[in-house]
């Protein structure tokens, strides 16, 4: 790519910097079709979600308060228009700032075998997809690639980066949780829980929002009426892929190719996603 130079493949995002040494502090990141469960990769990619996940992030970024990595400083290069962004370099944090509204995944696992979720206590009798009493945050520790990331407690995110930016990670993810939530709710959506990642600008020394955000690959979202009919595992993401492939394969050796079905069906609900939320 003309003027940019790759520097990283991850399992859905590549990376390039400018060959400009006057843009060193910015980065191109882009946004494959590629999709991933299980720690692999899968064979076919999903049709347009690239462009939907950079779509949407786009637009949360564009409604949030809170200081984010996108920059202007340079233009996404016309061969990756729509599914790229130029952002600044960030010093990262250790930590996936994780908040969770309502009680599903991993959380519903451990909160049947001790009553919590990752050392916080709920009430007894929550059933699968119950809204929490108010959103928690449980943080995790960011692994080297190719590692499964670690639920770690607040005290241990406070070791990792100190109690100021532990408590300001923990109260600016609860924030934008609800703020982001209320959103959702317009567009006749929950949103059960996401992830943020968050980093300092070192030009500008601000605690800033990077990677993704709010998209489906970060968040777990549901249809309100359907959530209210008591169908609590119909999401927007790509939990459709992880079924099939629990169903379909023991997880060793090399994941069996996804049928059209499912990736045609994953597509859409991409699409649908972004569709509803900038209708707004």
């Amino acid at each position: 790519m003309q003027g940019f130079q790759h520097v990283y493949t991850g399992k859905v995002r590549d990376l390039y910097v400018p060959t400009d040494s006057d843009f060193s502090h910015l980065v191109l990141i882009v946004a494959s079709d590629r999709v991933s469960a299980f720690d692999h990769v899968l064979s076919p990619e999903i049709p347009g979600k690239g462009e939907n996940l950079t779509a949407m992030t786009n637009w949360w970024f564009d409604r949030l308060e809170i200081n984010n990595h996108r920059s202007s400083d340079l233009a996404v290069p016309q061969e990756v228009t729509g599914r790229a962004m130029i952002a600044k370099k960030l010093d990262m944090y250790p930590i996936e700032c994780v908040v969770r509204g309502y009680l599903s995944g991993s959380g519903w696992k451990e909160y049947q075998q001790t009553g919590s979720v990752c050392g916080i206590e709920l009430p007894a009798g929550l059933e699968f997809g119950d809204r929490l009493p108010h959103p928690i945050y449980t943080p995790a520790f960011k692994a080297e690639q190719g590692e499964h990331d670690e639920n770690i407690t607040f005290a241990q995110s406070v070791e990792l980066v100190g109690k100021e930016i532990a408590e300001r990670l923990r109260d600016e993810s609860i924030r934008i949780f609800i703020e982001a939530s209320q959103l959702c709710e317009k567009a006749g959506l929950i949103l059960a829980d996401t992830k943020f990642e968050f980093g300092n600008d070192p030009g500008s020394n601000q605690l800033t929002l990077g990677d993704e955000v709010l998209t489906p690959d970060s968040s777990r979202y549901w249809d309100k009426d359907a959530w209210e009919q008591g169908i609590r595992d119909q999401s927007f993401d790509k939990q459709i892929v992880r079924n099939w492939l629990s169903a379909n394969w023991n997880q060793v050796g090399v994941p069996p190719e996804l049928p059209n079905d499912i990736v045609s069906t994953t597509a859409s609900k991409y699409q649908e996603l972004r569709g509803r939320l900038t209708a707004l």
